[in-house]
């Protein structure tokens, strides 16, 4: 099994970050504006539209407020197996880290995967850094 692990610094306070990666349902508005350009909640899972056209159901696993974390899987396109996390952690100085985690099947899918989620971090970063104040 795949595992990729990455990370983005943010210059935005760790609550405001939190607050926008808990809003489930406003990924295309709050958090990865562009990256995602559609997402609709249905019960415990979302819908989303990748800006590449790439569709994905995500079954939300765990928003956990103390850990500032959300766990999905998802399902769709030629992955047998996916399930991620991102973690909002503090900075010494005041800003944010972003931990995405992914764990995938087949491992042939990491490279494309893993270049999906260092799009989604910049867009996370570009997106919170316009709208947070500092």
């Amino acid at each position: 099994m795949a595992s990729i692990h990455q990370d983005i610094v943010i210059d935005v306070p760790p609550d405001g970050a939190w607050d926008a990666l808990a809003d489930l349902g406003a990924l295309h508005t709050r958090l990865v504006r562009g990256f995602v350009i559609d997402c609709h909640l249905d019960g415990d899972a979302r819908d989303i539209t990748f800006a590449n056209g790439l569709k994905a159901r995500e079954r939300i696993v765990d928003v956990d407020p103390v850990r500032r974390r959300v766990a999905w899987s998802a399902t769709g396109d030629r992955l047998s197996h996916h399930n991620a996390s991102a973690q909002v952690l503090d900075e010494p100085d005041g800003r944010t880290r972003v931990v995405w985690v992914a764990d995938l099947l087949p491992n042939e899918m990491a490279p494309a995967i893993a270049g999906m989620i260092a799009q989604g971090l910049r867009a996370m970063k570009e997106t919170l850094e316009a709208d947070l104040p500092r």
